[in-house]
């Protein structure tokens, strides 16, 4: 996971950003040998309980695409307030899709 504020800084304004209704991407090359990732849920998707559920969810997407990813990458992945009313397969797709148009996500992955 990213952590330090300088380095989600650095992704937030030097990464190349994709979109979907539920979800924004960040993606910026970081040279080393694996991919790291932030999540970003603010307070305009709900009250804590919801934030944490997306981020659940969001965390659970990730582990089961994990697998596919081409290392390498920083990532950013913001909610969006339609992601508070999503269902996790949806939250799972819209994940994928973003992660292959940002193009971390290889051909090789199954989902």
């Amino acid at each position: 996971m990213l952590r330090h504020p300088r380095e989600i800084s650095a992704v937030q304004r030097s990464g190349t950003g994709k979109t979907h209704p539920l979800l924004l991407g960040r993606f910026l090359a970081n040279g080393l040998g694996r991919t790291r990732i932030a999540l970003s849920t603010g307070r305009r998707l709900g009250g804590a309980v919801v934030r944490n559920r997306v981020r659940r969810r969001l965390r659970e997407g990730l582990r089961a695409l994990a697998p596919g990813f081409d290392p390498g990458w920083d990532i950013l992945i913001v909610a969006r307030p339609e992601s508070a009313t999503a269902g996790s397969r949806e939250l799972r797709a819209a994940l994928g899709e973003l992660l292959r148009r940002g193009g971390v996500l290889g051909e090789r992955s199954g989902s």
